[in-house]
């Protein structure tokens, strides 16, 4: 057997080639429809999403049971308290979650899994994530993004028969492709797996790998060398926890989610048959990115959850506590907290029913309805549990043990706020997800005006750009003049006792707008609009608004019809409606009126030292260390903490 390659040092990038990576990652082509592209190109398309898609029989029955078993499991076998004592979730817990077939919700009944659609899976993940969230993210992090989704997708049927049933029932799994400096620049990775013979050999070392303390199976992201018959490039692998050079280094501790099995993953000389490769080489992260399209759907399920279980603390709590002779619901300003809670959770909710179901019905693309109601959930999920925490007062802030110590009901409040907080980073952050959503969201912008805006084409190029964007804008542009926003009663079957009809309208309107404002930006800044991040964030906020009144609308006349809490839902569609439109207004302002200039030159100040005066007069009880921890490649020289779950 020859010796394999040394590793190849880190590679080195420039930012247009880290894009040029991102780009050809990113799927191009659109060849279904999309609610959401159409509404950032200021086509409101409602009937892509209205009449609300119903799922089918047999699958509500299948799932329905299911949620009937995990919910006395929840209320019986998990005990949340322990969990967050001892940061921990216990081995049989663990273990009774794999009877239960947990762990195989989304995979096919002929592998052993219960074959649970989109839509009740992310129903099960509320609800076990409203019993200890650390559960829903190993759930969430085994199934969304582990080794049965891209398997799902881009498996062999040799890998799917070899490991989905390990999957289904017995082996937790771990997805691996961030490192210690790699986060969202993929094109920087490390991690090498370099061919020799039948297999590869892979060195590098995986920062923040969720369920990689106890992981039997890995996904792993490595860079393999381009060479004689290597086309090289990202490459996906199936890896065997156990194989020899496999190392968990750390279980890393967090504010939050205190039962995470989150560590610190070195490889080194890791033998990994080519068998266990997913998909051609090079192709890594377009398997990652198309994997997370309907798997980022499963944290703002469990945000979810989380609203839920905030309002019913907020009405329970603010009926029972007196303050000047009535309850603090009563008080204008706790209130408008509750109201808050309230509709934004109804609407919340239907952005996830909305785009799980049409996850399961394949009619739709649902790459930019995923992604935004991944932002928009964890950030309101987030501003959700904050306002609970303030309802609460001080008894918000005390933890739940302290409560219980001293005789009151023991509401982890707080813990709620710590276990969210990382929603808003996970599986991509809000900031990178404003880049990725506003990247889909004017593609049909630089699609037509690439040549013209890229700065190393011809002036031919250009010339030749210009005369098609010209062709394109000549026909886009006046239809984005007037709409059924405009016209009094449109969407008049939205008019049950409670009137959503304005406020459709008012959607369509703001898509108009929207994509008008996109069009103005462009020809302002053309290739510089990529750098302008803090517009480009607001345009996607908006779009982030629109879709889930959209939605909320959408959900409230199903319910209607369906004789399910219609009048109820109308309500609360009416009240997120009005709030989200204040908030559509603001960002629209904030488009064109904004510190945005002002905002870099600070920066630039900061960073060159000038305010370095304006810290003075603390200490910084930091440790000492690295900003970031060394990863070289080699041998181990920590103990193995790896603790596999029988």
């Amino acid at each position: 057997m020859s010796a394999p390659t040394a590793p190849t040092p880190k590679p080195t990038v420039t930012e247009r080639e880290a894009r040029q990576v991102a780009e050809a990652a990113r799927e191009q082509d659109w060849r279904k429809p999309s609610f959401a592209k159409e509404l950032f190109l200021g086509r409101f398309r409602l009937d892509l999403i209205h009449p609300h898609p119903q799922p089918a029989d047999e699958h509500v029955q299948r799932g329905e049971e299911f949620l009937a078993k995990l919910r006395d499991f929840c209320e019986t076998q998990i005990d949340p308290a322990r969990i967050e004592r001892e940061a921990r979730i216990p081995d049989e817990t663990i273990n009774g979650l794999k009877e239960l077939g947990a762990l195989g919700m989304k995979i096919d009944t002929k592998y052993g899994g219960l074959g649970l659609t989109q839509v009740y899976y992310n129903k099960a993940l509320a609800l076990v994530g409203s019993a200890s969230p650390a559960i829903g993210a190993l759930l969430s992090a085994h199934q969304s993004i582990g080794v049965p989704q891209p398997l799902k997708l881009f498996g062999t049927q040799e890998q799917k028969d070899t490991f989905l049933p390990r999957c289904a029932r017995t082996d937790i799994s771990a997805f691996l492709l961030t490192e210690p400096d790699v986060g969202s620049d993929p094109a920087r990775l490390a991690t090498t797996a370099v061919p020799d013979g039948d297999d590869y050999v892979l060195d590098g070392v995986k920062l923040w790998t969720t369920n990689g303390v106890v992981a039997d199976l890995l996904v792993v992201m490595a860079r393999v060398p381009k060479s004689d018959g290597h086309k090289g490039g990202i490459t996906a692998f199936v890896v065997e926890s156990a194989s020899e050079g496999v190392t968990v280094e750390n279980r890393n501790a967090f504010m939050g989610l205190r039962g995470l099995e989150n560590g610190v993953t070195r490889f080194h000389r890791v033998r990994v048959p080519a068998a266990n490769r997913i998909g051609p080489e090079g192709a890594g992260l377009k398997i990652a990115l198309t994997t997370l399209n309907t798997g980022r759907l499963s944290l703002p399920a469990m945000c979810v959850g989380a609203g839920k279980w905030c309002l019913k603390i907020a009405r329970e709590w603010s009926g029972a506590r007196e303050q000047w002779g009535k309850p603090v619901a009563l008080h204008e300003a706790v209130g408008s907290k509750i109201s808050f809670i309230a509709a934004t959770t109804f609407a919340l909710e239907a952005v996830v029913d909305l785009s799980s179901q049409m996850a399961d019905e394949d009619r739709n693309d649902i790459r930019i309805e995923a992604a935004l109601a991944k932002l928009y959930g964890s950030e309101m999920g987030w501003l959700m549990a904050d306002e609970l925490v303030q309802i609460r007062g001080g008894r918000g802030f005390e933890t739940a043990e302290s409560l219980r110590a001293r005789g009151e009901r023991a509401v982890p409040a707080e813990q709620m706020l710590r276990d969210l907080r990382i929603n808003r980073i996970f599986e991509g952050s809000t900031e990178i997800m404003h880049l990725l959503i506003a990247r889909e969201a004017v593609d049909a912008h630089l699609s037509v005006a690439g040549d013209l805006i890229d700065p190393d084409k011809s002036l031919a190029d250009k010339a030749r750009a210009g005369a098609n964007a010209g062709v394109f804008y000549a026909k886009w542009l006046p239809k984005l003049v007037a709409g059924q926003g405009q016209i009094p009663g449109a969407y008049g079957e939205f008019h049950q006792g409670v009137d959503l009809s304005p406020h459709l309208r008012f959607v369509e309107r703001s898509a108009r707008k929207l994509a008008r404002s996109t069009f103005y930006a462009m020809s302002r800044w053309q290739g510089r609009m990529e750098t302008k991040q803090g517009f480009l964030g607001r345009i996607v906020d908006i779009g982030a608004e629109l879709f889930a009144m959209s939605a909320a609308c959408v959900r409230a006349e199903h319910l209607r019809r369906t004789g399910d809490h219609g009048r109820e839902a109308y309500q609360l569609a009416d009240a997120f409606c009005s709030q989200s439109r204040i908030r559509v207004d603001e960002l629209f302002g904030r488009l064109w009126s904004n510190t945005d200039d002002l905002d870099r030159k600070v920066v630039k100040g900061v960073l060159s030292g000038t305010y370095e005066w304006l810290e003075d007069g603390v200490v910084d009880p930091s440790g000492e260390g690295p900003w970031i921890a060394d990863a070289t490649p080699g041998p181990s020289r920590r103990e193995n903490v790896h603790r596999p779950i029988r």
